[in-house]
């Protein structure tokens, strides 16, 4: 048993229909597979209006036209923000990215399971089809992660952020030990696009340290939407409304373990809004290694937000506050 890998999984999809979304489990475990549902919305629902805000798109990096590289450009960007290391484009890992997108526009369908025999198939599982793409780990411990987008809107940049508004993924997005991803996407006859981001790190390298975690959104952060869409992820973080508020989460190494004792967001000089907290003890789809708090009323334009945290990372006692603007 001592020897035996050490294998992390984080897995989830988003489906974007205008501005519709549809999230699969994400989380972390050992040596097992995480079950991904999809579910469809049956009707439009508002816009998130959680894209890029004007402020962002001057600093970021500009869109060249092309889904898989602005999109991956764009989680790049934001990873930089909360002092997360940028992860490198690996040629494998687009095959294998480009591949899955492939198989999911051809069967007109979004998961991360393909079907042998199906059209495009290149193996059922993440890492199979890292495998037949010539992506080799090698280290005994080892991690990998995916998300996927299937959107109308051909804009990477739109679907990243996207991606990072749906806590579930954004556990993915966000981990600090990733080092190599690869994005590919596919458009089908419909003029739907399917973006898929793989993440990968080739033996668990402490990124952020014992007992350091980041957090997002990062401290004076503007321009952040009111508005999280709920029901459109699956599983639901708020199973019993559809408009809440921005998720706020902290993100750890893969490898530690984050104990929420308090965890709190405010409008400034207001009281603290009712939340629902997700953290692995109670919620198995969000990794040890982060938790989170969806407030559970749609936050106020415009407004400044005061968030607190305390908590122990590692056994360590740790705290932070922090604040952010919305749009």
């Amino acid at each position: 048993m001592a020897n035996r890998p050490l294998i992390l999984k984080f897995l989830c999809v988003l489906l974007l229909a205008g501005n519709l979304t549809s999230c699969g489990g994400g989380g972390s475990s050992t040596a097992s597979q995480t079950t991904t549902t999809v579910t469809t919305p049956a009707a439009p629902a508002p816009t998130s209006n959680s894209g890029p805000t004007t402020a962002d798109l001057g600093v970021g990096p500009q869109a060249t036209g092309n889904t898989a590289t602005d999109g991956l450009n764009w989680i790049n960007f934001r990873r930089q923000q909360l002092g997360e290391p940028a992860l490198l484009r690996t040629a494998t890992i687009d095959k294998a990215a480009l591949a899955h997108s492939d198989y999911q526009q051809r069967n007109n369908i979004i998961t991360h399971a393909e079907v042998a025999g199906n059209p495009g198939f290149t193996g059922v599982s993440v890492g199979d089809r890292l495998s037949a793409a010539n992506y080799r780990f090698s280290a005994p411990s080892y991690a990998f992660g995916e998300v996927i987008s299937s959107t109308v809107d051909p804009s990477g940049l739109n679907a990243a952020e996207e991606l990072i508004t749906a806590i579930y993924h954004r556990f993915a997005i966000f981990e600090p030990m990733f080092r190599q991803a690869g994005s590919g996407a596919a458009v089908s006859p419909t003029s739907r696009t399917y973006l898929t981001l793989d993440f990968t790190i080739d033996g668990l390298t402490t990124t952020l340290g014992k007992s350091n975690f980041v957090v997002y959104p990062v401290d004076q952060q503007r321009g952040l939407p009111t508005v999280f869409f709920s029901d459109f992820e699956s599983p639901d973080p708020v199973p019993d409304r559809n408009e809440v508020g921005y998720p706020v989460s902290i993100h750890a190494d893969i490898t530690s373990n984050v104990v929420v004792q308090s965890f709190t967001i405010r409008p400034r000089n207001g009281a603290s809004l009712p939340t629902v907290l997700l953290q692995n003890s109670t919620d198995v789809h969000t990794p040890a290694s982060s938790a989170a708090i969806v407030p559970r009323d749609v936050l106020t334009a415009a407004t400044t937000y005061d968030v607190q945290f305390a908590g122990t990372v590692d056994g360590t006692t740790v705290s932070r506050a922090w604040s952010f603007t919305t749009r």
